[in-house]
């Protein structure tokens, strides 16, 4: 599997990141296609269509995944899943300044304990996207980050 993902553009902890990203991605985005009501659920009032909305992004995020694969769409992918991080942010906000569960049930008796891991998540999965695609190397090739 690792073979295909041109060694050369990556080394070992990108391609191992690539995998792993585009596994979570591609479960996040069938989750969005399962389970519409639930994320509907979590998404901020403003937001038009949410059926619609959650749906496109379940398909989007299938697509980014696979397209990591694709040597000439990888980094293209890495940045949109970047920016899809940044962009289901309020989301996650809103899930938790509601303290909302799935299905809108809240969740108080899990509160902090449940959102702020959730929260914290976000820049990491900015962060992986970005560093399994090949638009950053830090922290793990810092030597030769510190020297461009």
């Amino acid at each position: 599997m690792f073979s295909a993902l041109k060694p050369n553009l990556l080394n070992t902890k990108q391609r191992t990141a690539l995998v792993l990203i585009s596994l979570f991605y591609i479960i996040a985005g069938i989750a969005h296609l399962i389970l519409v009501p639930a994320f509907v659920s979590i998404t901020p009032s403003w937001v038009p269509n949410p059926s619609l909305v959650i749906g496109v992004t379940g398909v989007l995020e299938i697509w980014g995944a696979l397209a990591l694969y694709v040597p000439s769409l990888r980094k293209l992918a890495g940045l949109m899943l970047a920016l899809y991080a940044v962009c289901v942010f309020p989301a996650n906000i809103n899930h938790a300044l509601l303290d909302l569960g799935f299905y809108g049930v809240p969740v108080s008796d899990l509160g902090p304990i449940y959102h702020v891991p959730r929260l914290l998540a976000q820049p990491v999965l900015v962060w992986w996207a970005l560093f399994a695609s090949g638009w950053l190397s830090w922290p793990f090739d810092l030597k030769r980050a510190v020297q461009r």
